[in-house]
């Protein structure tokens, strides 16, 4: 059964734990695997890792670093970052990985969903989209944001579920690091589209925030990066989660509201 799932997203860059501003800016924050281990003990829902300098300088992903992350990992984790051909996506899950996301090169190969979807199923193939608002409409940028493709993304989400992705990230590159909140506009449109679970990112400021995700759409994976590393005004590193109690009133929230939130929360365990 589906519900909320609340999910921090670490960003690696040199091999460190960074959070950015509108996809620049990057602030280090610390370890990765440090991070990990707190998370570990604060029982969150799944985490997300993404290697910003994958894909854009052209490397492989790390699969030493992935081995590690998944051997920390007491949760779901998603991997994203460099992920090109389909073996690679067999390679991380063989390593214990449960989800990897493939952004620019599903855009670039879709086909590369169909594939790396018949070599581990399609739940663990998760298809990440960059957004930027462009005029009046939303388009999908790759290489960090730094290249427009053209494409909208609730046609694209839609062609990805089609070709056999289990999942959609929806990341706002406006949002990104803000604390403004989710772009709800934009997760609607690609909501509307696929039904397939969709995770909103970028944006979250507040735990509230996240409680006005799940208010509004139910069962949505609600990710954020500086809400689960950032504390106060100066933006001192913290690593913090919601409790367990706060978890269940947000999801309660979603009841109320009559938008499909589900009855408990839950926490994936690996093995």
């Amino acid at each position: 059964m589906l519900r909320p799932r609340i999910i921090p997203f670490l960003l690696i860059h040199k091999g460190g734990l960074v959070k950015t501003r509108k996809f620049s800016e990057p602030k280090y924050v610390g370890d990765p695997l440090n991070a990990v281990r707190i998370f570990n003990e604060k029982e969150v829902d799944e985490i997300m890792v993404a290697d910003m300098d994958a894909t854009v300088n052209n490397k492989e992903p790390d699969m030493d670093l992935i081995a590690k992350l998944a051997e920390e990992c007491r949760m779901p984790l998603c991997y994203v970052g460099g992920v090109t051909k389909a073996e690679q996506v067999e390679k991380i899950v063989s390593l214990g990985v449960e989800k990897v996301g493939i952004s620019g090169a599903a855009v670039e190969n879709p086909s590369l969903i169909a594939k790396a979807a018949m070599r581990v199923g399609n739940q663990s193939v998760v298809v990440v989209l960059d957004v930027k608002r462009i005029g009046s409409d939303y388009e999908v940028f790759i290489h960090n944001g730094k290249r427009g493709t053209g494409l909208k993304p609730a046609p694209f989400a839609k062609e990805a579920e089609e070709l056999g992705a289990g999942e959609i990230v929806v990341n706002s590159i406006d949002r990104d690091g803000t604390g403004e909140g989710y772009d709800e506009e934009l997760v609607g449109v690609v909501r509307r589209t696929v039904q397939l679970p969709v995770t909103a990112l970028g944006g979250a400021g507040r735990v509230e925030d996240l409680g006005v995700l799940v208010q509004k759409f139910g069962s949505i994976g609600a990710a954020a990066g500086s809400l689960f590393v950032f504390k106060g005004k100066y933006r001192a590193v913290l690593i913090t989660y919601p409790a367990a109690d706060d978890k269940k009133e947000i999801c309660v929230r979603g009841r109320a509201e009559g938008r499909g939130g589900e009855e408990q929360w839950g926490r994936g365990v690996k093995d």
